[in-house]
């Protein structure tokens, strides 16, 4: 049983918690200014450079335009950018993973019926995740993580509970990993607090390492006054006086962490085990699109109608007070323009022009991070269906089944890790383990809401085969395989019964068996 070599509950107890007074107050750390300066991690720091600039790519935190006025004069104006990124994203995620997916657990030899036990552990899985918030939460990490190339979860125990620790891509580095797999990693977590007149910065870096086939924990703090140094390491206790040092577990078979990463290769970093984010081969035309929005955001503005007139004409006084709304700035007075008298100077807006370059380059950027053509744009009659985007072989198609399948391989690491921790029975005040299950004796399976998302050539076979078969009603046939309303169903039929062979001939039969078309 996983924890057996352990000591007993209160040693346990003493190694988790250290308080206070156990603090050495000389403490003499290292000091170090990014994360990846820290001697266990070998990482490029670049790849982290990479991600926050992909993290304000989806935050649409771009610097103001400078520009000049007409007079010279240099001015700032908040930049119009169009966040196709956060839409991107959010689409993605919303047709790899939602609510209605769902997620338990099987017998590792299928032929068996479930048991007693694993239908306990089904029981107690689905209670941890809907604690958990699970559903909800993993679509919205998976939809950050799409843009910056992955995130992890992390179990870990609160009170007699499992919860999940979610963690962001710029907060996960790997310590030991090939291309394929991250075993150990170290965990960033930042925190804000007020001393004084000062802001003080503290980062908490957990590190998961394995060690004489020991699973060891260990946790640093660091302490700056400036938000982006890391700063001088400090005594744990300042922040956390009951978060031992070093915690050692034995008998695990897996991380207590799972990392996804995107699917294909991180084409920035061949070496690196983190996943490229959907933003890194697209900034040249999301730049493109976001430049050309903000120059017909700026021409709508600088649009409006404008009318010269002489500047005599706006003069007002109190023996001449002024005889139209002054609150309106249409009209704009020209020193000489008697002779022009009142002209209108609005410059036409190029809304069509504008349209048709913004539609084209989100065509191009679609193709990038593998939608459908069409899926992020505007028809004439407006935004287009699920139906009219998703069709067989469609690229939303291929690229969600590349995600699904490292949503389900991360999905799988992290509720095995659920229930290795969760069969620890020394990390609980009872002594008991919370629950208890032989590692290899479940599998865990995902089932994922399809929708319109299928292989229409493999569902028409499946569905006429349970036709054949007599299990599927002929109607539901047409309606499912060809979209037909109860109008187009019944003309459909009645068609089907003029243009039948001739009563009594094999190809006759062959309808009347399919369709149902006999008298």
């Amino acid at each position: 049983m996983v924890g057996e070599n352990m000591g007993v509950i209160q040693t346990i107890k003493n190694i988790f918690k250290r308080g206070v007074d156990g603090v050495n107050m000389s403490f003499a750390g290292k000091d170090i200014a990014k994360v990846t300066d820290h001697p266990k991690i070998g990482i490029d720091s670049r790849e982290y450079d990479r991600i926050a600039e992909n993290f304000k790519y989806y935050a649409n935190l771009f610097p103001d335009v400078e520009y000049r006025t007409s007079f010279g004069h240099t001015q700032k104006r908040e930049f119009k950018s169009l966040n196709v990124t956060k839409t991107a994203s959010r689409r993605l995620a919303s047709i790899i993973f939602n609510e209605k997916c769902k997620v338990t657990l099987n017998d590792i030899d299928e032929q068996k019926e479930t048991s007693k036990e694993l239908q306990t552990a089904i029981d107690f899985l689905d209670q941890t995740l809907y604690e958990n918030n699970f559903y909800n939460l993993f679509e919205l990490n998976l939809e950050k993580g799409i843009a910056a190339g992955g995130f992890a979860m992390r179990p870990y125990i609160d009170g007699d509970k499992i919860k999940i620790s979610w963690i962001r891509a710029d907060q996960f580095y790997p310590l030991r990993s090939n291309t394929n797999e991250v075993s150990e990693c170290a965990i960033a977590t930042k925190l804000v607090r007020t001393e004084g007149d000062t802001n003080y910065y503290y980062t908490l870096l957990e590190f998961h390492e394995w060690q004489n086939d020991k699973y060891v924990i260990s946790n640093e703090l660091y302490k700056s006054d400036n938000d982006s140094i890391v700063g001088k390491q400090v005594p744990l206790a300042i922040i956390y006086p009951d978060l031992a040092e070093t915690v050692t577990l034995d008998g695990l078979k897996r991380p207590l962490f799972a990392y996804f990463r995107t699917p294909g290769a991180n084409n920035k970093s061949l070496e690196s085990p983190l996943g490229a984010g959907i933003v890194d081969n697209s900034k040249e035309i999301l730049d493109t699109i976001n430049t050309t929005h903000d120059q017909f955001a700026w021409e709508i503005q600088l649009g409006q109608r404008r009318v010269v007139v002489p500047a005599e004409f706006l003069k007002t006084d109190e023996s001449h007070p002024p005889m139209f709304d002054t609150d309106q700035n249409v009209f704009a007075g020209v020193y000489g323009a008697e002779n022009i008298g009142v002209k209108d100077i609005t410059t036409p807006i190029r809304t069509i022009q504008y349209k048709d370059a913004i539609s084209h380059l989100i065509k191009e950027f679609e193709v990038q991070v593998g939608l459908s053509v069409g899926s992020m744009n505007y028809a004439d009659d407006g935004i287009k269906t699920a139906t009219e985007i998703v069709s067989n072989n469609s690229m939303t198609y291929q690229t969600r089944s590349s995600y699904l399948t490292m949503v389900e391989k991360v999905i799988n690491e992290m509720i095995h890790s659920i229930f290795e921790l969760a069969g620890y029975k020394e990390l609980f005040e009872s002594g008991s383990p919370l629950f208890s299950i032989n590692y290899d004796s479940y599998s865990v399976s995902v089932s994922f809401e399809d929708g319109l998302f299928v292989d229409r050539n493999q569902q028409l076979e499946n569905d006429l085969k349970a036709v054949t078969a007599g299990v599927m009603p002929r109607k539901q046939f047409l309606i499912r395989n060809y979209n037909l309303n109860e109008e187009e169903l019944a003309e459909w039929m009645e068609d089907l019964k003029n243009d039948a062979p001739e009563a009594g001939t094999d190809e006759r039969r062959r309808q009347d068996a399919l369709f149902d078309l006999g008298d």
